[in-house]
């Protein structure tokens, strides 16, 4: 926002240079990034933030400095003669959006003669860099620079059927800006419309057929208030930003419309002669009541860590018209329409500390950090972080939402997601119910750089809808895997990090069916289950882009290693006999799973039989079609005496006639 010295001073007696006036402004949170000195004026160019929408203007920033400087701000004397015909006889309103279009006003300015402005007029636009026009859309500019409002002037005599209809465009229709963009109109685009087509880009820019021209004599003059978000989405969507858009994004006063109109319709008059029609045609569908906010003295000091006088901050916030009151300890205020941001006591604190200034907080030349060691959910964080590690596995970091394709891979079509609706992001706008598909996503990316083999998780929260109204979402953090390779490398990964957690764990996978894999396995900690895995389904490869690879992946519940981690803990003394090994190689069935042999193991094994694992698959030269071979380790010991093999050789011959009766196992013998 530029700033021209000598405007500022039509609203407030400021006898101070640039400089100071930029110091000031920086001192009220309203940032400086540069002062242009002209042959008889200077220029600040002021950082504005978002919230700040008040301060788009001239007197906005007069305001501010009125506050700070003890001055009377003075506002343009309005002296509007109108005569002839009510403007009502001239155009009627109609608000079909009232969420979109809160408040629309027209006025009526006959007998207007388009030339030049003044150069008084054009010295202070260019100044602010507006490029002179003519008086009339120079009136609505100058306007505009002064109060913060948008205006638009329209040429009356184009407007079909004396009507104006705020509304939504309709779906292919089109319309020609006034710097010439064809705009494509979408069906969430407010537009405004006469009796049979769009005439301008409500709060963006205004139609090429309806501007203001040479020939033009009559004018129809909006003043208006639009959603932010509708402006904003049309501004971005057609890549067409203005000086208005840019106001109306940031929220205007919506009080105030009336008295801006007021002002630009003197203007016009004063640049362009005319007279002005009685009245003004205003819709106002919803009027908003005021906001009371209060604040106590007692919060103000403390939070600020520094006493204000109750005089001051009073007089602080009667500047900035805030009419404040005491009751009881607090000072009671309403906000002003033009500012929308004020909403709770830590705002008007804000208010008073700003002006009162930053700098009267004391400073000290030391200060104490009290370090705090990491927490047991800290702890574990990098404990499962340094295991994965080490198993070659790279933390990976991404958004928390997937976009609605990439959802449904993981859940059934009628499942519920969470989604924002901010107009940025269109796609992916959904809260992730599972991690699988954001690293499956990194995952494509590494394979496009050909960077295999890749392995890859992520630790972060997942967000499940509860299902009852208004109530917030399960939130649980999620240990995820992801990987090119084998299953039975993540399979063992996943095993051990459990694990590494809880040494006794007994970790079981048992088959499952899931929507994302073509084979599953439910994930069971101490019967309990805790996760899933599993090879991703040829739907997911597809999706991906997957067309040589088959990557598998795994999802642990965090809060529950959480809770195996908080288990009490078990230990034993170092074996003091030593164990037998023995491997099998058995021939079964190629449908069988590992969990049938284990369980068949465990059905019959004595106490003696210390550990059951899983070696290897073989299929090939040698193996019967339709069966494959899986070769398994049992461990033996004895606590209390050292095992014979003798003593092992029975045990092993009961536990292969327990494979043959339950998978039909048969012992490989070469």
């Amino acid at each position: 926002m530029k700033v021209s010295i000598n405007w500022l001073r039509d609203y407030v007696d400021i006898d101070l240079s640039a400089e100071k006036v930029a110091e000031i402004l920086m001192n009220l949170g309203l940032p400086c990034e540069g002062i242009e000195h002209l042959a008889d004026d200077a220029v600040i160019d002021v950082e504005v933030t978002s919230n700040r929408g008040d301060c788009l203007s001239h007197i906005g920033i007069a305001r501010e400095l009125a506050a700070a400087t003890g001055k009377e701000l003075r506002l343009p004397e309005i002296r509007l003669e109108e005569t002839g015909r009510p403007a009502s006889d001239f155009v009627q309103v109609e608000i079909r959006d009232p969420k979109a279009c809160g408040r629309y006003t027209a006025r009526i300015i006959e007998g207007v003669k388009i030339g030049p402005s003044p150069e008084w007029v054009r010295k202070r636009l260019e100044a602010v860099g507006m490029r002179s026009v003519n008086n009339v859309v120079d009136a609505t500019n100058y306007a505009m620079m002064e109060t913060g409002q948008p205006p638009h002037a329209f040429d009356y005599a184009t407007i079909e059927g004396g009507k104006i209809i705020v509304r939504k465009a309709a779906s292919g229709e089109q319309i020609v800006s006034i710097d010439g963009t064809q705009c494509e109109l979408a069906s969430e685009m407010l537009v405004i419309a006469d009796a049979k087509r769009p005439v301008a880009l409500a709060g963006v820019m205004g139609g090429l057929k309806t501007e203001v021209t040479d020939a033009t004599t009559t004018i129809l003059l909006e003043e208006a208030f639009f959603d932010p978000v509708s402006i904003r989405t049309a501004s971005r969507r057609l890549s067409l930003p203005s000086e208005a858009s840019y106001r109306f994004e940031r929220i205007v006063d919506i009080e105030r419309i009336d008295w801006a109109s007021q002002r630009t319709a003197q203007l016009i008059v004063q640049f362009a002669g005319g007279r002005v029609a009685q009245g003004v045609v205003d819709a106002y569908p919803g009027k908003p009541q005021p906001r009371q906010v209060s604040m106590r003295l007692s919060r103000l000091n403390k939070l600020l860590g520094f006493e204000v006088p109750q005089d001051a901050a009073m007089k602080i916030l009667a500047a900035l018209k805030f009419e404040p009151r005491l009751q009881d300890g607090s000072i009671v205020c309403v906000s002003p329409t033009w500012r929308s941001d004020i909403q709770r006591e830590v705002d008007l604190i804000e208010e008073v500390a700003r002006v009162y200034g930053y700098d009267k907080i004391s400073t000290r030349r030391r200060i104490q950090i009290e370090a705090k060691p990491a927490d047991a959910r800290q702890k574990l964080s990098e404990a499962v972080g340094s295991f994965l590690n080490g198993c070659g596995y790279y933390e990976t970091v991404n958004v928390t939402f997937v976009d609605r394709a990439v959802a449904d891979l993981f859940a059934p079509e009628d499942a519920a997601h969470l989604g924002v609706r901010d107009v940025t992001r269109k796609t992916g706008n959904l809260l992730r119910q599972t991690l699988l598909g954001s690293l499956l996503g990194v995952l494509k990316t590494n394979v496009n750089a050909k960077n295999l083999p890749c392995r890859i998780y992520e630790m972060s929260d997942t967000f499940v809808p509860s299902g009852v109204k208004d109530s917030l979402p399960k939130e649980r953090m999620k240990v995820t895997l992801v990987t090119d390779e084998d299953f039975r490398k993540l399979h063992g990964a996943v095993e051990g990090l459990i694990q590494s957690v809880s040494r006794t764990a007994d970790v079981r996978f048992e088959p499952a069916e899931f929507l994302w894999s073509q084979v599953g396995a439910r994930i069971l900690v101490n019967g309990k289950e805790i996760g899933q895995a599993g090879v991703f389904s040829d739907a997911v490869r597809e999706r991906f882009d997957f067309k040589d690879l088959t990557p598998c992946g795994a999802e642990v519940d965090f809060e529950e290693l959480m809770v195996l981690k908080s288990g009490p803990i078990k230990i034993r003394p170092i074996p003091r006999f030593p164990a037998i090994d023995r491997d099998l190689s058995i021939l079964v069935p190629e449908q069988t799973a590992w969990v049938q042999i284990a369980q068949a193991v465990q059905s019959v094994s004595p106490e003696e039989l210390e550990e059951v694992r899983f070696v290897d698959i073989y299929r090939g030269k040698g193996i019967t079609p339709g069966k494959k071979s899986v070769t398994l380790s049992l461990r033996f010991r004895d606590d209390f005496g050292t095992l014979t093999h003798a003593t092992v050789d029975g045990y092993q011959t009961t536990i292969v006639e327990s494979l043959g009766k339950a998978v039909g196992a048969e012992l490989r013998t070469q």
